[in-house]
């Protein structure tokens, strides 16, 4: 089998994406202080930010694809640890790029809907990126700089995403779930629309994206709502308590990363190679008794 090498496998989607690839790949999966065991992973502990270090894992492992899923993903946290985040987020990523490029093997980046404003959805592969948060920043240099270095990269920008959590890491609906099971208040915003997909669906587009794709590619669902119309599928789908569903604004709720109010991705391009995510309904359907 071929090797697959996926960083970020303590997070949500590495974590994911490494249980659903093992029947095509031999995969070896990195994680840095977060420890983990996964049947069927060879799992490879690293800060990746260590360059010297990265570059001996990869030239010993020998990948013949890449899927780079390790990053500081929470917004708040980059807005408030530039600097760390910074390393993880753009520093290694170019790295990555740079040893793909030597090896000429298949490499996808995992990017984010957030290097976009929110004031002029939908958006399209060629539509300037134009981010709030530094997160939004650091990812945009992350996709030039990867291109840069080597323009075979599939810069993959991702939506919201939900599902099984990992053993170190969960999605935004987990503590969602939590709080309404517990009957207490969960204010979530009616004026911030996503389009969000399974951290299945996610994992199909990225292996199409691996096979089909140089260059920027959009992932996202094809169900625009806002969180607390996902709030209320979710309620329904799942048979939560209602009870603490509440409707808010965003200038209700004080966070430290500025927050875009919609950010709506044209994935025409994606589904024209096959990307086909189904119904939000279907896929939260999916996961009742698993969450």
């Amino acid at each position: 089998m071929k090797k697959l090498f996926v960083t970020g496998a303590s997070g949500f989607l590495g974590w994911n994406l490494c249980q659903l690839v093992q029947k095509e790949w031999e995969v070896y999966g990195t994680y840095s202080s977060h420890p983990l065991t996964l049947p069927g992973v060879h799992l490879c502990p690293i800060d990746l930010t260590q360059t010297s270090a990265l570059t001996t894992l990869f030239r010993d492992i020998k990948p013949d694809a890449v899927i780079h899923t390790a990053a500081a993903s929470k917004p708040n946290y980059c807005q408030t640890h530039p600097e760390a985040s910074y390393k993880i987020n753009v520093t290694a990523s170019l790295h990555l790029a740079e040893l793909c490029a030597e090896a000429d093997i298949p490499c996808v980046f995992t990017s984010t809907d957030l290097v976009f404003d929110g004031f002029n959805p939908p958006y399209s592969e060629t539509s300037p990126v134009c981010p709030l948060s530094i997160y939004g920043e650091q990812k945009a240099e992350a996709e030039q700089g990867m291109l840069a270095r080597y323009p075979k990269t599939a810069v993959c920008r991702l939506p919201l995403m939900f599902g099984v959590a990992a053993p170190t890491a969960e999605s935004f609906i987990q503590p969602f779930i939590q709080t309404l099971r517990a009957e207490q208040e969960l204010k979530l915003f009616t004026d911030e629309f996503r389009m969000p997909v399974s951290a299945k669906t996610a994992t199909e587009g990225l292996l199409l994206a691996l096979e089909k794709v140089s260059g920027i590619i959009h992932l996202g669902g094809k169900e625009r709502l806002s969180r607390y119309e996902f709030g209320c599928l979710m309620v329904e789908v799942l048979g939560l308590p209602s009870t603490g569903l509440i409707g808010c604004s965003q200038k209700e709720v004080k966070m430290a990363a500025p927050r875009p109010a919609d950010l709506s991705l044209d994935s025409a391009k994606a589904f024209s190679l096959g990307y086909n995510p189904p119904s939000l309904r279907a896929a939260l359907t999916e996961l009742r008794g698993v969450v």
